[in-house]
């Protein structure tokens, strides 16, 4: 099978604490990464920035998106067809607050999917909230990345 070619069943996946990172493809010429990021109920991001750019299209479900460049934040609940774009360093989360998983496409710099490859798990987490492991795991993964979390 041809190597640029992937479905959700071919392609690699990873466990980022509760959401399920697929890697669908890649733009090596312009440093680009598409992922599809599975994201449950009640799961989402700590608010963070980092260096890479993202854009995101939600493709089903609803995600709530805080941009915390203002005050008050921006905060805005994406639904099927909404696209967000992230700059560099922009002040960001995600979460879904519906009772439905939701999935979006992403679209960030290789080195976002850098880590990801770093931090995610093959094995399907646990039900629940995620372990103080879990959340050391990640917090190391974001120093050796780069990505700051706000309020750490």
């Amino acid at each position: 099978m041809d190597q640029a070619f992937k479905t959700r069943d071919t392609a690699d996946a990873l466990w980022v604490i509760r959401d399920k990172v697929q890697f669908m493809g890649e733009v090596p010429e312009k440093g680009l990464s598409i992922l599809e990021v599975t994201v449950p109920p009640g799961s989402g991001t700590p608010p963070h920035k980092h260096e890479s750019v993202e854009i995101f299209r939600v493709l089903s479900g609803e995600i709530t998106f805080t941009v915390f460049d203002s005050v008050p934040p921006s905060q805005m609940v994406a639904r099927p067809g909404d696209v967000l774009t992230l700059r560099s360093f922009q002040p960001h989360n995600y979460a879904n607050t519906g009772s439905l998983p939701a999935q979006m496409i992403a679209v960030v710099e290789h080195s976002m999917s850098h880590f990801f490859r770093d931090v995610g798990q093959s094995e399907v987490p646990p039900d629940g909230p995620p372990s103080a492991e879990e959340i050391g795991a990640v917090l190391a993964a974001c120093q050796r990345h780069g990505i700051e979390v706000l309020g750490s």
